[in-house]
């Protein structure tokens, strides 16, 4: 099997690098925007040419990841659906769905296309972001699935499967609802916090010297590239509007709390919100 990677940063390339130690692929193509990207993503060994015409990279390729921001995704999917033909089939793996798959609705070959998520990253971006393992025992999420052609959905499966992820499948717009509830809104609400520290404390040798790991656990998001998340919240931007709201009730009751040394209703709160220890033991 051949297949091509179009967006070569920490998901396309940790791809491309599981797929390769599983041995389900011969050869890996690579399209990138940044040559500085894909001269790095050879070096690295994440795939083993890079292809500058995006349509003969398609055609080469049996199996076609798209793992470009979710902006760019709107124009390079349509793209690379009008050069497959049967039996390529397509994937994405962005965040967002419903805004995508309107994008291709009534694409001629909409049903080589299989949209997928996996629910799986770190703060870092790039190349050298990508690691191997970044999959295992992680979630993958199939949106709208029944648009698909079943032996196309029947490949993602077994790829996914043989990475050891876990499968999902979901309509887009319930997608794009609870991803804003367990993914978008901690990366906003980790752009805030360390918004507030960088206001708040002057002293950067302080932050470094002081932070605990609660800190750091809770801040890495924050790291994250704002050319993938800013195309993320625009186009999930009502879901996550919706959320947020919700998350500044919370802050604004807590602080109540605090500011009327309410403090049994405050540890009630705190005890309220280690129920979740139920769902993320």
């Amino acid at each position: 099997m051949t297949i091509t990677i179009i967006g070569l940063g920490l998901i396309g390339g940790s791809l491309a690098l599981s797929l390769r130690q599983q041995g389900l692929a011969r050869h890996f193509v690579g399209v990138e925007a940044s040559l500085a990207h894909a001269r790095r993503a050879l070096e690295l060994g994440l795939v083993d040419e890079i292809e500058t015409d995006l349509s003969t990279a398609v055609r080469q390729a049996d199996f076609i990841v798209v793992a470009v921001p979710m902006d760019a995704m709107l124009a390079v999917l349509p793209a690379v659906l009008d050069a497959v033909a049967p039996p390529q089939v397509v994937i994405d793996v962005g965040s967002t769905k419903q805004a995508l798959l309107a994008a291709v609705a009534r694409h001629p070959r909409r049903g080589r296309f299989v949209a997928a998520h996996p629910m799986a990253g770190t703060e870092h971006s790039g190349p050298e972001a990508a690691v191997p393992g970044l999959f295992d025992g992680k979630t993958v999420v199939l949106c709208d699935a029944e648009q698909s052609d079943p032996d196309a959905v029947q490949l993602v499966e077994k790829l996914f499967g043989a990475l050891a992820m876990r499968l999902l499948c979901l309509d887009a717009a319930a997608h794009d609802l609870h991803t804003a509830y367990v993914s978008h809104i901690s990366h906003i609400t980790s752009f805030a916090l360390a918004l507030t520290v960088l206001e708040k404390e002057k002293e950067e040798q302080r932050i470094f010297d002081l932070a605990s790991g609660g800190f750091a656990s809770t801040v890495r998001l924050a790291k994250s590239s704002p050319a993938m998340w800013v195309p993320i919240l625009r186009q999930n931007r009502l879901n996550v509007l919706d959320v947020l709201d919700e998350h500044l009730h919370q802050l604004q009751h807590l602080r109540k709390l605090l500011a009327r040394e309410d403090y049994g209703s405050l540890t009630q709160q705190i005890e309220q919100a280690n129920h979740i220890r139920k769902i993320l033991p």
